[in-house]
């Protein structure tokens, strides 16, 4: 970690807090966490605000031990933050009386000699809204005829729907329908915009999307990711889960998809890898730990099942059920998200026909689960009612090839065609 988001204080200036009352609560990249007094003391002035950011070791606050004691000339002891590049650029320029740039054209390129981000900056909105056509958009002014103009009020006529013959397209009472109202078609209700195109707002980042956003750029730059996809028989799947269901056992698809990777990586280890970037070797993990991708209000997190093999399909799901509940309540530990030694992403309940997930770091591959479709089939030379999935398995070409991705897929497709494989 190094910085947070204050979310909230719990103490306000001037009041006192005893030693193990909660403080503050602080976003980090992946929870919310309370964080509680070490000593008692008076809160006397917040120096990072709620929905502020700090980084480690910055002080935000200054406590004394009682309530008159002067801070008077006190300077905090800790770090500031550093001032973006950027906004440094603008002080300077400003104190030397030049107007700041009205956009950046690319990043500075750091230090090291490492990849620059290129800058991606929106356009400004239009000025004019006159966009052309006649009934489809709006235009500023309407040029027509005060005849027309006349008529068209008398007729209850939308002059934004009529094409005008005259000068510059110009409405004239020629061009009006003949019949009045009633002998207008119009597509549409006619209502204008109000808003310049282009019109936008910008939003800051919240911690855990800044988190998501750096460590998968980062992912889908540095590692060289390829795919491959498998189409699944899905009826089976459906069968076996209505018979489970039917005695009282509620398991998702999900959950069986997860029982069958941790049995085909248990089969393949070598996609239960990672790499360490750091010393360029490959990663071996010992245990199978799934991560699973949890959508949660303020963005992703990948809750982890420890030791998938050895849990049976009743096990797993009653886990992956308080998982994603703590997930979204905020409440996981750090050892429950951080780690894992493969993940699924699951769309399925979408519809999505397929789609591919970004490899999540330092592991060397991700299984993108897509929604199971009705669609015909061919069994045993016949065409026939059916369902289908498909699944695309993500990986790191410095520790995986095409032929241990597509073996693994193999095995998954054949328990998941097999699902009693699941129960044993």
């Amino acid at each position: 970690m190094e910085e947070g988001t204050i979310v909230k204080w719990h103490v306000k200036e001037g009041e006192s807090i005893e030693a193990g009352a909660v403080l503050i609560e602080v976003a980090t990249d992946k929870a919310t966490v309370e964080h509680n007094a070490i000593d008692e003391g008076v809160l006397r002035k917040i120096l990072v605000a709620e929905d502020n950011t700090a980084v480690v070791n910055q002080p935000i606050a200054i406590f004394t031990e009682t309530a008159d004691e002067s801070i008077e000339g006190y300077e905090p002891e800790g770090i500031a933050p550093e001032a973006p590049p950027a906004e440094e650029a603008k002080a300077e320029e400003a104190s030397a009386g030049e107007a700041p740039a009205k956009a950046p054209t690319a990043t500075p390129p750091p230090s090291g000699g490492a990849m620059a981000q290129p800058a991606f900056v929106p356009e400004e909105p239009l000025e004019s809204m006159d966009l052309g056509s006649p009934g489809s958009t709006f235009q500023g002014r309407i040029l027509a005829s005060p005849l027309a103009r006349k008529i068209a009020d008398e007729e209850g006529i939308d002059l934004s729907t009529v094409k005008g013959s005259g000068p510059r397209g110009r409405i004239v009472s020629e061009d009006l329908p003949k019949g009045g109202k009633e002998a207008l078609v119009s597509f549409g209700s006619g209502r204008k915009p109000n808003v310049l195109p282009g019109t936008y707002e910008e939003e800051p980042l919240t911690q855990m999307r800044k988190a998501i956003g750096r460590r998968l750029q980062e992912s889908k730059t540095f590692i060289p990711h390829f795919y491959v996809t498998q189409e699944i028989d899905a009826e089976p799947m459906a069968t076996i889960r209505a018979q489970l269901k039917a005695g009282g056992l509620r398991v998702t698809f999900n959950d069986m998809i997860l029982r069958a990777s941790a049995l085909a990586l248990k089969e393949h280890p070598v996609i239960n890898s990672g790499f360490n970037t750091v010393t360029g070797s490959i990663i071996r993990f010992k245990t199978i730990d799934i991560s699973v991708a949890v959508t949660i209000p303020t963005g992703l997190i990948t809750p982890i099942i420890r030791h998938a093999d050895y849990k049976d399909l009743g096990a797993l799901s009653t886990e992956m059920r308080s998982l994603a509940t703590r997930a979204r309540e905020g409440k996981l530990a750090r050892e429950e998200y951080m780690g894992g030694s493969f993940s699924l992403s699951n769309l399925g309940m979408y519809g999505v026909r397929d789609f591919v997930a970004v490899i999540n770091p330092p592991q060397a591959a991700i299984l993108a689960i897509a929604g199971i479709q009705e669609k015909p089939v061919v069994r045993n030379g016949v065409i026939q009612a059916g369902k289908t999935l498909s699944v695309t398995l993500s990986s790191d070409h410095r520790v995986i090839d095409g032929t241990d991705a597509a073996e693994f897929l193999v095995t998954l497709k054949k328990i998941l065609e097999n699902p009693s494989l699941l129960l044993v």
